[in-house]
Formats: structure tokens, sequence, C-alpha cells
């Protein structure tokens, strides 16, 4: 596979290239499923530690039923998980990717020179 640090090109045999679509095919599907302001805001919040449906509601100044719905693609695509205590749902990071990931975003558009 093509590396940055692999100059003399990619593999390409049937097994690499087999290989490197569904890499990039599993890129695509968590790249969407933070590719959105909502699931991206949830995202960060979360980064700093768990937080209940109320409290994100709170902070993204958004209904419940617009959070509810990100949090659901979240965790269909196993970025958060919820815990439940008693009628409070809370939600945390289930994929250290998705930190990783946030803290490049933040180096790139958040960080002031």
């Amino acid at each position: 596979m093509l590396t940055p640090n692999n100059r003399r090109g990619p593999d390409l045999s049937p097994q690499s290239l087999d290989a490197m679509l569904a890499s990039a095919h599993n890129a695509a599907e968590f790249l969407k499923a933070i590719s959105h302001e909502g699931r991206l805001m949830i995202l960060c919040h979360l980064s700093t530690g768990e937080k209940s449906v109320t409290e994100l509601e709170e902070l993204l100044s958004a209904r419940q039923a617009a959070v509810s719905q990100q949090l659901s693609r979240l965790r269909v695509e196993g970025l958060v998980t919820p815990r439940r205590e008693g009628k409070a749902i809370y939600y945390s990071l289930t994929d250290r990717r998705a930190v990783k990931m946030l803290e490049m975003v933040y180096d790139l558009f958040c960080k002031q020179p």
C-alpha cells in the first residue's frame, strides 16, 4: 500500500487492491458519519467527557429531537455509546479515531495562528 514513506509506489497486487478498497470504504463511511455540523459539534462536546442528552441540548442550543437524531446516527456508526441512569441517557465517545480526527480538525480550522 502507498504510504507517505513508501516512495516507490503502491503494491498493486489483487490482495493489496482489495485491502485498499476496503480501507477506502471504511474511511468514507467514517467521514460521512462526522461530516454533519451537528454531529461534529456533539463529538466535540463528548471529547471532553460523558454528557447527558439534556446537557447536549443546552450546549448546542438545539431541540431534543434534533440532538437525538444525530446521536442515533453516531450510535449506529459505533462512534458513541449510551448509558441510562434513571430517566437520563448519557453518551460517551467509543471510537478513538473520532478523538484523533477532532484534534486534527481543531488544529486545521479552529486553532488561532
